[in-house]
């Protein structure tokens, strides 16, 4: 994914120059030569299931569905080691965790994560910090199925069976339902796609202050935005950047190059009351902000 400038120019400057991950396939030359594709009907169609090779040469199992890498994983031992550079991105949590503590007496022990996927994410998370605590909320039970069989979520249920929990449920239900109990959370994800889409009714403004209220004090939300048109449509990074900043006090957006795996360009939406600062987040100007989004 080329790396493109936010820049006080406007939307041309940008477009000129991100629960599931969405990565276009069609764009990734070297996914070439993939063999045995394995269908999973799942809630939002067909899905595939399949082994390729990336430019490297290394042995990559994918979950494509609606012409895009929902989820990857490698197969040796680097199978707990983030495929997808958004993946890693999502670790500047712990980056800020000093600050946090230092501002809130606690750092970043109880995450979130909307959007289950091949759990990339939870794998590699859960596996390099023995202490950490994760909810993982999965709409699909067949997609928990597949990734269980085909991305090693079965050996992370054993390896932090006492840390992980899996739930079956929309995630607004689901926070709504947190919300009710007085579960809280040091950073809640937001991964999820349908497809090549993003899941709009939770990227809302309602949306967000139920996220808001169920995060600790310096707590974040984090959300994988992906662009559209190959690059060149960033109206839901626009929207969602104006309509976090409706909520939240700090808005950062930080680029997550991986030119390797996608036509695509992915952004990282971290949103936040805490007075943090990320590595390589953008500058941005309020005029570059697009429609605050409602739920009606």
């Amino acid at each position: 994914m080329t790396r493109k400038p936010l820049n006080a120019s406007g939307t041309a400057g940008i477009a000129a120059g991100m629960a599931l991950c969405a990565v276009t396939a069609g764009a990734v030359a070297m996914f070439a030569g993939s063999r045995y594709p394995r269908l999973v009907r799942t809630k939002s169609g067909m899905a595939r299931v399949k082994k390729v090779r990336d430019g490297a040469g290394e042995q990559v199992r994918v979950l494509q569905q609606g012409g895009v890498y929902q989820s990857a994983t490698y197969l040796d031992e680097r199978r707990f080691e983030p495929v997808f550079a958004y993946y890693r991105a999502f670790d500047c949590m712990f980056d800020v965790e000093v600050p946090k503590r230092v501002a809130t007496g606690a750092g970043v022990e109880r995450v979130l994560v909307m959007g289950g996927g091949g759990y990339a994410y939870p794998k590699h998370a859960l596996t390099a910090r023995p202490s950490l605590d994760m909810d993982v909320v999965e709409i699909d039970p067949a997609v928990t199925r597949l990734a269980r069989r085909w991305f090693f979520l079965d050996e992370l249920e054993r390896i932090a069976a006492d840390r992980l929990r899996l739930i079956t449920a929309d995630a607004r239900t689901f926070v709504s339902q947190a919300l009710a109990e007085g579960v809280r959370y040091d950073a809640i994800v937001n991964d999820c796609f349908a497809g090549c889409e993003p899941v709009r009714a939770l990227a809302t403004e309602e949306a967000l202050r139920q996220v808001k209220v169920c995060l600790n004090p310096g707590g974040l939300y984090l959300a994988n935005i992906v662009t559209s048109s190959g690059g060149e449509n960033i109206d839901f990074l626009r929207d969602a950047v104006a309509t976090a900043a409706s909520v939240f006090t700090h808005v950062h957006v930080v680029p997550c190059e991986d030119a390797e795996f996608g036509a695509e360009d992915n952004y990282l939406l971290i949103a936040t009351d805490g007075a943090y600062s990320f590595h390589g987040e953008l500058t941005l100007d309020e005029a570059l902000y697009g429609e605050v989004m409602r739920d009606v």
